[in-house]
């Protein structure tokens, strides 16, 4: 039988059960986490790396978090803001500006052994990717994983009016790039 958040975090803040608990709350997040990584990261191991920092930040706050939210917009918070964080270490590690960090992430779209130009899905991804970091976050909540503005705004510490703006302009600037590409 699955434990609820509830009952994980109650067994997490046991010495005897703590491992135990982790590795349930490991099990029940870590697929949705990482499908929600990788739409940001784009690559299978990148994807991977960051899930894997995301659990280690997991682990070591665990033991502090308030419950001011749900566990999974705690974790989903965390995932977010360590994929931007690769993002953004990305660029500076190769020193180049945004827009060859987007041509990175739309090569490595291009280069999945399964890429086909001609299919929609895959300009989809392709026109995900030339989004901007926090555009492309909100997109992916919502056109993914059907988030609802107010789960995003804990999420992401925005206005519910401000990520309604980001999705709007994100949608637009897609449904552009797949009309003319």
């Amino acid at each position: 039988m699955e434990l609820d958040d509830k009952e994980l975090l109650y067994e997490f803040r046991k010495p005897e059960t703590k491992e135990k608990a982790f590795t349930s709350i490991i099990k029940k997040y870590q697929e949705k986490l990482y499908w929600h990584i990788r739409r940001m990261v784009v690559d299978h191991d990148d994807a991977n790396d960051v899930l894997q920092n995301m659990f280690i930040k997991v682990w070591n706050g665990l033991e502090n978090f308030r419950e001011d939210s749900q566990l999974y917009t705690w974790l989903y918070r965390i995932a977010t803001n360590e994929s931007l964080t690769f993002i953004e270490q990305l660029k500076k590690r190769a020193s180049v500006s945004f827009n060859d960090v987007e041509s990175v992430l739309s090569n490595k779209v291009a280069a999945d052994k399964n890429f086909d130009a001609n299919k929609l899905e895959w300009k989809l991804q392709l026109a995900i990717q030339k989004l901007p970091e926090k555009q492309r976050a909100v997109f992916n909540l919502r056109y993914y994983d059907e988030m609802p503005y107010e789960e995003m705004s804990r999420i992401l510490e925005t206005s519910e009016g401000a990520l309604k703006a980001s999705y709007h302009h994100a949608a637009r600037k897609i449904e552009d790039y797949i009309r003319n590409n």
